[in-house]
């Protein structure tokens, strides 16, 4: 009987190191997909005297709390103002070069200069990067201040 039960426990501790192996090997890319996003408060400060109002027009970032967004970064601007009346509504890229790039949305009261801009994702270091801000551009014509939150989704391996 004990010469039986060998090979049933070789077998079973076969099948053991074989289900382990494998599921370690399912769960390692997984985890990293799994893990926890980047995220946090954002807060930037931008300047737009080189802004026309012209479709291509950009402002650029003076201060930023996210080493993603460093001073000189800019954020283009699609469309012009006015279209609606009263707003400025645009697609934007926010562009930090070197191919890190994010897109988004943003929406500026010409009455108030209070806003909203959103960012919904992005490529190089901006990829699955989302964020939500407030923009202050009160007083016209001063530094416009963006605080909000961002978080970089995690991707799936490649």
């Amino acid at each position: 009987m004990e010469f039986r039960s060998t090979p049933t426990l070789v077998i079973l501790m076969l099948v053991a190191v074989f289900v382990t192996l494998a599921l370690s090997l399912s769960v390692g890319p997984a985890s990293v997909w799994a893990g926890s996003p980047k995220n946090g408060q954002l807060h930037l400060t931008k300047e737009c005297h080189e802004y026309t109002g012209l479709a291509g027009s950009f402002c650029t970032f003076t201060s930023s709390n996210l080493s993603e967004i460093t001073a000189g970064s800019r954020v283009y601007y699609d469309q012009v103002p006015g279209i609606p009346a009263g707003l400025l509504d645009s697609n934007v890229v926010l562009d930090a070069f070197t191919g890190n790039r994010a897109v988004g949305r943003c929406t500026l009261d010409l009455a108030t200069f209070l806003g909203l801009c959103t960012f919904s994702d992005g490529t190089g270091d901006f990829t699955g990067f989302e964020a939500r801000v407030d923009v202050d551009c009160r007083p016209h014509g001063s530094p416009c201040t963006w605080d909000g939150t961002y978080r970089f989704r995690p991707q799936p391996p490649r």
